[in-house]
């Protein structure tokens, strides 16, 4: 669920029927009952980015900026699979709303309106 979430959809529900349509074509028929993420396509699961990059890169940078490379693409897709509410996302990740809004702001991401002004 959460990959279906956290996907941009670029085709909006027509993309997602047409996911979700092959991969119930494809999955054996033991596996019907709920779809995991193995079922999926992998650009959908990986999200379109590397929150981990390989090893290589991820070695020629300080903790601190590879810390901060994960924390900004993990609240990037956590605020996208909440449509940007800014309220939601907080609750799930485990964040007061305003310690959130801070972190956006420390890690230079744009906020996108929550609905509470």
């Amino acid at each position: 669920m959460a990959a279906l979430q956290a996907h941009e959809w670029p085709g909006n529900v027509r993309e997602l029927r047409n996911v979700i349509e092959r991969v119930m074509i494809l999955a054996p028929s033991d596996r019907l009952n709920r779809i995991d993420a193995d079922m999926l396509p992998g650009e959908l699961v990986r999200g379109g980015s590397d929150i981990l990059p390989n090893s290589e890169s991820i070695t020629a940078i300080p903790l601190k900026e590879a810390r901060e490379n994960f924390e900004r693409e993990y609240l990037r897709i956590q605020i996208n699979r909440f449509s940007g509410n800014i309220s939601r996302t907080a609750t799930f990740i485990g964040m007061e709303r305003s310690a959130l809004h801070r972190k956006l702001k420390l890690l230079g991401l744009t906020e996108s309106s929550d609905g509470e002004g």
